[in-house]
């Protein structure tokens, strides 16, 4: 254990673990994503067959044609003063201002509180890999600056905080276990293919088990090798297929945490995020947005998270704004096979009327869909997105957003946006979701709609980028790498939304540690109880049970009015939690339970159940059907098992 933030930084990992990472960052070449696919419309089996293709130069001034008409057309949806008027409300941080901001929002401010005792709490701090801490390190130095300034005494040394009882834990303690790294590297050969003649690598592996922070300081520290100097070879502009190698806990989506427990993963995902910039060099400046007059609409220009808790009064388990639900539902009906969707713009005057129609009849149910036509409802989507009072993206991390484009490696890329999407609030979370799903939608119908991914993105790009509140480097001119760059963190969003929404297994670690040292939290400040506590602890997790090789768990069972019971499962190195799900299902249809389920073609029809993990270290998780049993209790020995009915799938903050 290391006693000062510095000296723990400074401390390199064993030379194995060092090489291991080495090889498992670098194992595929990442292919440059700037060279953009620009067939607009044609998907590759079209352009093989088809002898008339236009050249190349052509196809790449239709989209940023389209590109830069979408942003003229966004331009003159608000008049020049009420831009003036929106953006006085949207300003840079001041001095000081935005580290503070950073400190609360990562669950650090009792660092800069004049209270020693509440530093002393910040447990947070213990679960910090080299990297993060350096992060947090540089946030309050910059704080402390600020504060001599302005002549405020200032916060504690950092390094008498990283020396509190409970020791921060160094980056090898972060990793995996060696069995468990193993299975990783045999995962990442063989899933990794090269094209024969010497091309790209098509295949990328993405590693979740090592915080994104790290395995970019790696990469850095790798690409100032001599030998790994070569130059990459120019890729088609098409997204190479990602695979995320299946870990034995499971898939863990953001809407199978607790939300206690999904703060704790905002935390920790804000101060990997910042450490991952730092990496980068790349210099974001967060906007403050003022409070603006909302207007009397009741749809349009409406806060997000004041629609759904209105909405909510009329369907409380709604978690997106109603009439987006409505506009995305019509579409997929009636315009995901419509030529040109989202690019064929509708009539300006009929589409003022519809809107006006929607907010004075939406709600009654007298608005009439059948005078609706799929161009004008994809321009209502659009509309509605950019008369949001804040970006969809929000002012906080709109700047980061754009960022990304500024990345030259995918897996980077891939990194931020999961960060940035973990940190979106739960409203902005699953509006951005619905709507990438609607355009994948969109995408996957090109032969008929004459859409590819390209071509929506390059559309959609400028609604969620550009904002009436802030000022943006897209409206500084009709550059074409702005275009490609900001229609490139567009298609990446839309393309691997699934591996997006997904919380990594490094911060589910530190999850989890966190929670542990927070149930210890100095309360036994004599070193020797402390060591016998932890023996205890350690021995009771390695050694479950010693008169058997299959320890047993009993599960609780709270389905409703269905059952009320627990039942008995033994576990082996197979077990998974289908396997407890199926074998619930077997014994709820051999009960007097089972004898009113309803009989579909001979089969029972079983309520939606899922696997919860409750309490231990973690607060609330739903488990995904491949976990497998075994390693979940030796990594939670404490924690119960409840099957019950599934909760709605919005939980997440």
């Amino acid at each position: 254990m290391c006693s000062s933030v510095l000296d723990w930084i400074s401390s390199p990992p064993p030379q194995s673990t060092q090489s291991m990472l080495v090889f498992l960052v670098g194992l595929s070449w990442d292919p440059s994503p700037t060279e953009m696919n620009v067939e607009p419309w044609a998907s590759p089996q079209d352009q093989a067959t088809a002898d008339h293709t236009p050249p190349q130069e052509h196809l790449d001034k239709l989209c940023l044609d389209s590109f830069w008409s979408e942003v003229e057309h966004i331009r003159q949806g608000s008049c020049d003063s009420e831009q003036d008027s929106a953006r006085r409300d949207s300003r840079l941080s001041e001095e000081g201002e935005q580290e503070e901001q950073w400190l609360q929002e990562a669950g650090l401010s009792p660092l800069i509180s004049e209270d020693s005792e509440d530093a002393d709490k910040v447990v947070l701090l213990s679960t910090l890999t080299r990297t993060q801490a350096a992060a947090v390190q540089r946030r309050l130095d910059s704080y402390t600056c600020s504060l001599r300034k302005r002549n405020k005494p200032p916060p504690r040394d950092v390094r008498d905080i990283f020396a509190s009882p409970i020791a921060q834990t160094p980056l090898p303690e972060q990793l995996p276990p060696q069995n468990s790294m193993d299975s990783v590297v045999k995962a990442s050969l063989t899933a990794v293919s090269v094209d024969s003649q010497g091309g790209p690598l098509k295949e990328e592996i993405f590693i979740t088990d090592v915080a994104y922070c790290e395995q970019a300081a790696i990469l850095l520290k790798q690409a100032k090798l001599p030998q790994n100097s070569i130059r990459h070879k120019k890729d088609d502009g098409t997204l190479p297929k990602v695979i995320c190698p299946q870990c034995r806990l499971g898939v863990t989506r953001i809407q199978d945490l607790s939300q206690q427990d999904m703060k704790k993963v905002r935390q920790l995902a804000l101060i990997d995020m910042t450490a991952l910039c730092d990496l980068l060099e790349l210099n974001v400046k967060r906007h403050k947005t003022c409070k603006r007059k909302i207007p009397e609409s009741p749809l349009f220009g409406v806060p997000l998270a004041t629609l759904v808790e209105n909405d909510q009064k009329i369907k409380a388990s709604t978690s997106i704004p109603l009439i987006l639900q409505a506009l995305l539902s019509f579409l997929e009906k009636k315009g995901v096979d419509s030529e040109g969707i989202l690019r064929v713009p509708g009539s300006q005057a009929r589409i003022k009327v519809l809107q006006q129609k929607l907010e004075s009849t939406f709600y009654s149910g007298d608005f009439n869909w059948e005078e609706v036509s799929p161009n004008d409802a994809a321009a209502l989507l659009k509309k509605f997105i950019r008369e949001l009072p804040a970006p969809l993206l929000t002012a906080d991390h709109l700047n980061t957003f754009s960022a990304v484009r500024d990345i030259p490696e995918l897996k980077q890329k891939l990194h931020m946006l999961n960060l940035l999407v973990l940190l979106l609030p739960e409203p902005n979370r699953n509006t951005l979701k619905v709507l990438l799903e609607f355009l994948s939608k969109v995408v996957s119908r090109e032969r008929r709609n004459r859409m590819n991914l390209w071509a929506v993105s390059t559309i959609m790009a400028p609604n969620l980028f550009l904002h009436k509140a802030m000022p943006s480097r897209l409206t500084a001119g009709a550059d074409k790498g702005q275009a490609e760059r900001a229609a490139d963190i567009m298609r990446l969003l839309i393309r691997y939304q699934d591996l997006l929404w997904r919380i990594p297994n490094f911060l589910m670690g530190q999850v989890r540690k966190l929670n542990e040292n927070s149930s210890r939290r100095y309360q036994f400040y004599d070193k020797r109880i402390k060591n016998l506590l932890r023996k205890i602890h350690t021995d009771s997790r390695d050694k479950p049970d010693k008169n058997s090789s299959e320890p047993c768990r009993m599960v609780k069972v709270q389905v409703g009015g269905v059952l009320s019971t627990s039942m008995e499962v033994r576990l082996n190195i197979n077990s998974r939690a289908s396997d407890l799900l199926a074998q619930f299902h077997q014994e709820l249809c051999g009960s007097d339970h089972g004898k009113g389920l309803l009989r579909r073609n001979g089969c029972a029809s079983f309520p939606d159940c899922a696997i919860y993990e409750v309490g231990g270290n973690i607060g609330e998780h739903c488990l995904d059907p491949e976990t497998h049993l075994l390693d979940l209790y030796n990594n939670n020995p404490s924690g119960e098992w409840v099957i019950r009915l599934k909760q709605p799938a919005s939980r997440g903050l």
